[in-house]
């Protein structure tokens, strides 16, 4: 499994949204490495289709599906959670798109 963990320096949600994931991999027994990017500019947000920061892509898709087609954007992200806004994405989130990785 590819898993990726993108965000800019600065971002308050990083650190929390980074534990939070390997948190959720070593509850589902994941050993596959994190590739840590850390995104620069515009170029590098629509290179790796980076929704805001933080963001996490497994297998290649960002964790969130329903805003994979989405225009990239350099700057903050926002998750909804429980109809709230959140700078950290949801467990079940993560858990979610693991599961689906799985599956395939």
């Amino acid at each position: 499994m590819q898993i990726r963990f993108l965000y800019f320096e600065g971002c308050p949600n990083s650190e929390p949204a980074l534990k939070l994931l390997k948190e959720v991999l070593s509850e589902k027994n994941i050993k596959d490495d994190i590739e840590i990017v850390k995104i620069e500019s515009e170029e590098d947000a629509y290179r790796y289709k980076f929704l805001g920061s933080p963001s996490i892509h497994i297998n290649g898709e960002d964790i969130e599906k329903e805003r994979r087609n989405d225009e990239p954007l350099y700057g903050c992200r926002v998750y909804k959670v429980n109809g709230r806004n959140s700078g950290v994405p949801p467990k079940e989130m993560i858990l979610k798109a693991i599961d689906e990785a799985l599956e395939v």
